[in-house]
């Protein structure tokens, strides 16, 4: 078992190391090399990535409704090892959390001010389609993939003994050569994943915390001032990773819910309450009755740019995240019945995720449609502003744009610790 933690430690360290190296002298080289492969991925293969998404949708409820559901992962009379709040916290934090504080404004603005060829944008069907679309790539088909990775992780390590590997789940497939060259190529494709899964949504939570900070203090957001961020961030996650899951994630994953909780609740209270109930409503519903459609869809007679550019990006970004996700999922579900695992994994952070793009993207139409306000606009000038912008309207905008930033942070670090237990 050394030889093996030696040898994907050694071999995912090289490769991390190379391709940071590359990136760092070679910029522009790496990033047409990336982006010519990321685009003839989605160009040949996104009908599989609808497909996949939806069938890992369909297992998920099938699991939960299946006589499989009164499976523990864990033992037959194992209690569960954190209460429901704390387990709700951490399944959010690591599923969701800076991303769905990045894009809350920011995806309905751009959906709407760009929405595919087939719609006029910055029209009334635009503004309905971008709520409907920010609702499915934030919705119920992440959580399924993360499902299906957590659930056979947790099943072949609590139920069958097998290390806590992404490796295990491959024993009825391969049989025993996980233990060998097979099963070291899958534990390094999964540490590469979840290294280059991760520092997407760090990265972008270190540019709206500048954004956020720049918008109140008197220094212009840079990229100096990003990596100064970066570094201070960082040392605050390393230390908060010392104290363990128990204390350190757990702790900070609920602060950081109650936190969310309380700037969501305040500005449902002193926005246009009103359109923001009246958008979750009819959003839900055009979501429910168009998911199927959604689902497949790849537009193949109306032009695919739009959905290889956002839904296919959306699919491979959360594909890329299970490895990550999955595993720190599955060790903090451990004791949970499948049926309890699928159902409060499926529904109660997405329920979460569809009242915070109904609140921030309802304050963004308000102010965008009745008051004039340009907020699209400053979106498609610097994505990392939208959420800011929306705050200089309300009172106590200085206030809000703190807390936002306190928020970012903790979120940044709670990922980096998640990240940095599953790697270990």
């Amino acid at each position: 078992m050394s030889a093996r933690k030696n040898l994907v430690f050694v071999a995912s360290l090289f490769i991390v190391f190379l391709l940071i190296l590359v990136g760092a002298f070679f910029p522009d080289g790496l990033d047409s090399v990336s982006a010519s492969m990321h685009q003839s991925i989605i160009r040949n293969f996104g009908w599989a990535y609808l497909l996949s998404a939806f069938i890992f949708l369909a297992f998920s409820v099938f699991m939960a409704f299946s006589r499989y559901g009164s499976i523990k992962l864990g033992g037959d009379h194992e209690k569960p090892r954190f209460s429901y709040f704390g387990w709700f916290s951490m399944l959010f934090a690591a599923g969701m959390g800076i991303g769905l504080i990045f894009w809350g404004v920011a995806e309905p603005m751009s959906h709407y001010l760009n929405p595919p060829a087939y719609l006029s944008d910055s029209s009334p069907d635009a503004a309905k389609f971008a709520m409907r679309y920010s609702f499915f790539h934030w919705g119920i088909h992440p959580w399924a993939i993360y499902i299906v990775m957590s659930l056979s992780i947790a099943y072949f390590s609590f139920r069958r003994g097998m290390p806590p590997l992404i490796s295990s789940c491959f024993f009825p497939l391969i049989g025993e050569r996980i233990y060998g060259p097979v099963g070291y190529f899958i534990d390094i494709l999964a540490v590469f994943a979840t290294v280059f899964g991760i520092v997407t949504s760090l990265g972008l939570g270190a540019l709206q915390i500048n954004s956020g900070l720049a918008s109140v203090l008197p220094f212009e957001a840079s990229f100096t001032s990003t990596l100064v961020i970066i570094a201070v961030v960082t040392v605050l996650f390393m230390i908060s990773s010392m104290t363990g899951l128990d204390k350190g994630i757990q702790m900070l994953s609920k602060a950081n819910i109650m936190l969310a909780i309380m700037i969501l609740v305040f500005m449902l209270f002193v926005g246009p309450t009103n359109m923001m109930l009246n958008i979750f409503i009819s959003t839900l519903a055009d979501y429910g009755s168009s998911l199927f459609d959604m689902s497949l869809s790849t537009n193949p007679f109306r032009g695919p740019e739009w959905t290889e550019s956002w839904t296919l990006f959306y699919w491979a970004w959360w594909i890329s995240w299970s490895p990550f996700v999955g595993l720190f999922v599955a060790s903090i579900s451990r004791g949970r019945t499948i049926r309890e695992f699928v159902l409060g994994a499926l529904l109660v952070p997405t329920l979460l995720t569809f009242v915070w793009f109904s609140v921030f993207g309802g304050a963004a139409f308000s102010l965008e449609l009745q008051q004039g306000a340009d907020i699209a606009a400053a979106v498609a000038q610097d994505i990392s502003t939208g959420l800011f912008k929306v705050y200089s309207y309300y009172p106590f905008s200085s206030v809000l744009t703190l807390l936002t930033v306190l928020l970012l942070v903790v979120f940044f670090v709670t990922s980096a610790d998640s990240a940095t237990f599953v790697l270990a």
